[in-house]
């Protein structure tokens, strides 16, 4: 019995791991869309507008993969398996912290711009 739970936990992780990589996958081509209507002129999307998009992706692809990661060691782990886990999920989660801070800020600063913009184009 345990040899198919072993079994099913290593397919979903890999699915799990497939998703956060086709999450990321496709953020950067749709990112990659973006940039590009902008370099053409058809859309103006700013350099951090097209940033923030791809890295909600990118958070969003991160998520899963520390997902596949804990899935790997969830069935009869190892010590050396457990700190492995920990050393990726220190990192990744690190990553996804830091990365969401820098979203957060360009967020508040997009806001802050487009309130400026807005206050100025008011009539006083």
């Amino acid at each position: 019995m345990e040899e198919y739970l072993v079994t099913a936990v290593g397919y979903l992780r890999l699915v799990v791991e497939a998703i956060g990589a086709a999450v990321v996958g496709f953020g950067v081509l749709a990112t990659t869309y973006r940039y590009v209507l902008t370099l053409v002129g058809i859309r103006d999307y700013t350099y951090n507008e097209i940033r923030l998009y791809l890295g909600r992706y990118l958070i969003l692809g991160l998520e899963f993969q520390l997902g596949a990661d804990i899935l790997s060691t969830a069935v009869a782990p190892t010590l050396d398996d457990v700190i492995l886990l920990g050393a990726i999920a220190t990192i990744r989660t690190a990553l996804n912290y830091f990365l969401s801070q820098e979203l957060a800020r360009e967020r508040r600063e997009e806001s802050a711009a487009s309130a400026t913009t807005e206050q100025r184009g008011a009539p006083g």
